[in-house]
């Protein structure tokens, strides 16, 4: 799988052949922390004025970097489909080796990151139901009214919590029936590639 580049991340990449192979990795090594503990705009100042660059050009080249990186962590492409990737670039060889190296000295480490900073969802424990039925009442003496209660157990890093829910059959079953629908939408080659591209 190659990665698409859009004209932009392209211009933004299009800075790395004017500066050496040493500058080059410290880039992916700011990337890396740019993306552990955020934008750090002294960084920039600072190497924007060994290099006599404007920092946003060093900001740019940064974030392409850390896009390059992160989306080929993010897709866990093979080192021939990084070095495809990058060959559009239009980068020297020395430097194609240098991005495909630093690329597999940091994948491991960007998917952790990446990882840690996913949202934790609730995960399902256990659910338990009842279906009550009205038969009748003071002012109806014959009348069907049913219920279905739920009760949902969730967890969440370690904490358990409840929800208690209650409908009646006919939305319990049009709600099966999309769940279903959705389960099997889950089967397709589409989905497939969405979820293989998300992990």
């Amino acid at each position: 799988m190659l990665l698409d580049l859009s004209e932009e991340h392209k211009e933004h990449l299009a800075f790395l052949p004017q500066v050496d192979s040493a500058v080059v990795a410290e880039f992916g090594r700011i990337a890396v922390e740019f993306l552990r503990r955020g934008s750090n705009p002294k960084i920039y100042e600072g190497a924007a004025r060994k290099l006599n660059v404007s920092s946003d050009t060093i900001q740019h080249g940064v974030e392409g970097l850390t896009y390059l990186l992160t989306e080929s962590s993010k897709l866990m492409i093979s080192e021939l489909d990084f070095q495809d990737s990058v060959f559009v670039l239009g980068f020297s060889e020395e430097l194609n080796k240098l991005l495909l190296q630093l690329y597999l000295d940091n994948r491991k480490e960007i998917r952790t990151i990446l990882n840690e900073l996913a949202p934790r969802l609730p995960s399902y424990h256990s659910l338990e139901w009842r279906l009550d039925v009205q038969l009748a009442s003071r002012s109806l003496r014959q009348q069907m009214k049913p219920a279905v209660t739920i009760k949902l157990h969730l967890d969440q890093s370690g904490d358990h919590s409840t929800h208690c829910l209650q409908t009646d059959p006919a939305t319990l079953l049009h709600l099966v029936q999309q769940l279903e629908q959705a389960l099997e939408e889950m089967k397709t080659n589409h989905c497939r590639r969405v979820v293989r591209s998300i992990k």
